[in-house]
């Protein structure tokens, strides 16, 4: 790619963001100073939408890196506004197609030898065509289709000098970052440099296709014992860097629910094979498939499988974006557990900040004045109970805790991020194959799973905290065989009130525990807020990661006596 073509690429985006940055102070700053806040104010969601239509404008044109900019900054609500994430959320990698003669010319290039060395058919009409490259269906020679057991593939290619256009684009997104470093409002609510160094890291272990082959084989070997679970096999061989050749194994995508259900298949058990498949990932193998989006999820019929084998597979594709669950963000979401059924909310802002949640300077008492407040007010409230708040009241909300709400000192980590983002559009095509489809149903035993793995540590942690309650529960059921005792006598008297107490005493206890082991909700329930309502999802998220506090939270109430 020539030079003056990548100089002129640089100064694009840098020019583009030149002009954002410099609306910004414009608005934000010197019409405050000017006593024009109420302006800069009433205009600044139009405002938001306004750049980022102008940015989505920008992505399709130039391809490249700006594409996956827009997309990663969709999933940013914890530093962006609703109005650019919404806009951007539906950004798609479509592009036009890359010439046939350049993708073979870069295929040969990376195996060292032709294409009809290797392969008895290739489509020069590519099956997909994205920024970073595109996918071509072929079929091996007989020979290699015996000795790997597979002769259909898809062979996926890098675009030509997409390395170079990488390259400028990061050059030009790190120095936007330098700028912003030095405006202190923006320096001291994100950290710009650091979101630009994770989505550089995402972005190149997306175009290494050996790591993307390892990771398919990581995934593969997971899920080795459960026969409901199908990843394409690779052709290592016939795979480099930068040409990745994988058995094709596409069937009917998940979201084609009529072909699905003309199969024979029950939509209701492929949601549950789905949702059981990443809670295993999350909770067990701490390795995500962190793109779950319809076009790599497939259902593949077999109708001629053999007695006591699965009539059908549930089949995962692309693995070049994949999440990790780090010991630090494990220990972290484990104290939070602790923190959330034990109501501490001092313990809760430490389990923030072993997650690298808060940033430098966060006001952490006032962090935990709000949740003590929304640990008294939201407790224990079901997600259907959360859709249905007062949007009156969470505004009287933001407004107790003005200046936690301006200052928004929240940067989720990357991965915690694509972990909310997968559990959001998994939670999606959920309920798209099964209107019915309740996820939490599902949790409790991997969440068990996971704080057993403490060895007893996490559950003597809880009990410490909560002694008292535990005392009580521990001897109610002597009390009751007492009374039972009394009863089988006829000499019991019963003093309604207090006995009713006592009964919800153990209730609310017993309800605490098993709410301790739903550890999943702490995430999901944030994640679907998210997804379902980005202002609600947004307002949550300021409000010290509400929706995971309310998700598991326990319920209290008042009783009269």
């Amino acid at each position: 790619m020539k030079a003056s073509a990548l100089r002129a690429r640089y100064w694009r985006i840098v020019l583009f963001f030149a002009r954002v940055t410099a609306g910004f102070i414009w608005w934000e700053v010197v019409l405050g100073r000017l006593g024009l806040r109420r302006l800069s104010n009433r205009t600044r969601s139009a405002r938001n939408r306004r750049t980022a239509v102008r940015f989505r404008a920008l992505a399709i044109s130039m391809g490249g890196l700006m594409i996956k900019v827009g997309q990663f900054m969709s999933a940013r609500l914890d530093v962006l506004p609703p109005e650019i994430t919404a806009e951007l959320s539906g950004l798609q990698d479509e592009v036009p197609a890359e010439k046939f003669a350049a993708i073979r010319d870069v295929a040969q290039g990376q195996m060292s030898l032709p294409l009809t060395e290797h392969f008895a058919w290739f489509d020069t009409e590519p099956l997909a065509a994205a920024s970073l490259g595109q996918v071509h269906r072929a079929r091996l020679k007989d020979a290699d289709a015996a000795e790997l057991g597979f002769g259909d593939v898809v062979v996926k290619v890098q675009r030509p000098h997409i390395q170079q256009v990488i390259e400028v684009d990061l050059a030009a997104l790190r120095r936007v970052g330098g700028w912003l470093t030095r405006y202190r409002p923006v320096s001291d609510r994100v950290d710009v440099p650091a979101l630009v160094e994770e989505f550089a890291a995402t972005t190149l272990a997306e175009v290494d296709y050996l790591a993307e082959a390892a990771n398919a084989e990581t995934f593969a070997a997971n899920f080795a014992d459960d026969p409901r679970i199908e990843v394409p096999r690779v052709a290592w061989e016939l795979t480099a860097r930068r040409v990745l050749t994988l058995e094709d194994v596409g069937a009917i995508k998940v979201s084609d629910y009529d072909a699905i259900t003309a199969a024979g298949i029950d939509r209701a058990e492929v949601a549950k094979v789905l949702a059981d498949t990443y809670l295993q990932q999350i909770f067990t193998d701490a390795f995500f498939h962190a793109d779950p989006h319809p076009g790599n999820l497939f259902v593949h019929p077999r109708p001629d499988a053999p007695p006591g084998a699965p009539r059908w597979t549930l089949t995962f594709i692309d693995f070049g974006m994949v999440g990790h669950m780090p010991d630090r963000l494990r220990e972290g979401l484990r104290e939070a557990l602790i923190a959330v059924g034990t109501q501490d909310s001092a313990r809760l802002v430490a389990s923030m900040k072993t997650m690298d949640m808060l940033l430098p300077g966060a006001d952490l008492k006032l962090i935990e004045r709000a949740a003590v407040q929304v640990f008294d007010r939201f407790g224990g409230m079901s997600m259907d109970e959360l859709r249905g708040i007062d949007p009156e009241e969470i505004m009287r909300f933001g407004l107790q805790f003005r200046d936690l709400m301006v200052d928004l000192p929240f940067q989720l980590p990357d991965n915690l991020l694509m972990l909310g983002r997968s559990i959001g559009i998994l939670s999606g095509i959920c309920t798209g194959l099964d209107p019915e489809f309740n996820i939490w149903g599902t949790i409790s035993p991997y969440a068990a799973k996971l704080v057993s793995e403490e060895g007893g540590t996490t559950a003597k942690a809880v009990l410490a905290e909560v002694g008292k309650l535990a005392r009580i529960a521990l001897a109610l059921p002597g009390r009751a065989d007492r009374v039972l005792a009394v009863a089988e006598r006829g000499e019991l008297t019963i003093q309604t009130p207090l006995l009713n107490l006592r009964v919800r005493t153990l209730e609310r206890t017993l309800n605490r525990t098993n709410r301790l082991l739903v550890f999943a909700a702490l995430l999901i329930a944030g994640a679907i807020v998210m997804a379902t309502d980005i202002t609600l999802g947004r307002w949550l998220m300021g409000g010290s990661i509400v929706p995971l506090l309310w998700a598991m939270a326990p319920r209290r109430r008042a009783h009269s006596r």
